[in-house]
């Protein structure tokens, strides 16, 4: 899995993220999502902590279980923060079901929270790494399509769209899960793309696009759609997932090893 070195951005604060996971259930792991991950965001951009946690033993035996899905969030100076969270159960169980989503949260380079149990779920997750996760990137990719076809259509929609449409190729070809829009449009050698980000990030986001601007890029869409299926049809990943065991064992470690009573 390739690593990507992460630089810390400058508007956040770690140990205030760690404050944020630290009010709900002990955490298998804790990264940064959404635009902070994906290579563009801008000066008011939202922080999304994505992850993991384990429930103790009291409240797995409820008559009323617990959530399994937790959300916290904190407003920092007017900046919105975060953390949202599975089960581990239910989290592993979303890495068998060809989801982008958390396996991108899994291999967030921006980690958080991590340690041995993040690492050994990380190499176990790379056996979730399925050739079907082409109908998430398309399923996604089709929503955005939808959004651009709107009057009021953004620059944030188009990125997003080139987010999907990329990083579904990538871990197609590649067997990696690379969500860093910036990174795979500069190893694309993608000046347009690149054009867009700086857009973004310098809080240009919500600017209409310019019809003849979006026509352009539709273009590029339509192209990396049938690249997307062409990766599809090539590629050499499993077709369902290789750690399911391995998995379902984690799962019962770290319930009771990290839950505890």
């Amino acid at each position: 899995m390739k690593a990507t070195e992460w630089v810390v951005p400058t508007d956040l604060d770690i140990p205030l993220l760690e404050s944020l996971v630290a009010q709900g259930p002990t955490a298998v792991f804790a990264t940064v999502s959404g635009a902070h991950l994906y290579g563009f965001a801008s000066p008011d951009s939202d922080v999304d902590l994505r992850g993991a946690f384990v429930q103790t033993l009291g409240e797995r035996l409820r008559l009323r279980p617990s959530d399994e899905t937790i959300t916290i969030m904190r407003d920092q100076d007017g900046l919105e923060l975060d953390w949202v969270a599975h089960d581990v159960r239910k989290f592993a169980k979303l890495m068998t079901q060809r989801n982008g989503y958390v396996l991108e949260q899994l291999f967030s380079p921006l980690v958080v929270v991590g340690g041995e149990w993040h690492e050994e779920l990380k190499s176990i997750g790379r056996g979730c790494i399925v050739r079907h996760l082409y109908h998430h990137y398309r399923g996604f990719a089709q929503t955005q399509r939808k959004a651009l076809a709107s009057s009021s259509a953004k620059v944030k929609d188009l990125l997003y769209a080139y987010r999907v449409y990329l990083t579904g190729v990538h871990v197609l070809r590649t067997g990696e899960v690379e969500a860093n829009l910036a990174s795979l449009a500069e190893e694309r050698g993608d000046a347009d793309i690149q054009a867009l980000i700086g857009r973004k990030v310098t809080g240009r986001e919500k600017e209409a696009l310019d019809p003849e601007e979006t026509r352009l890029h539709l273009g590029s869409l339509d192209r990396l759609e049938e690249e997307l299926m062409e990766a599809f049809e090539t590629s050499t990943l499993p077709d369902e997932p290789t750690t399911f065991d391995l998995l379902s064992d984690f799962v019962v470690r770290a319930a009771t090893e990290l839950g505890g009573e």
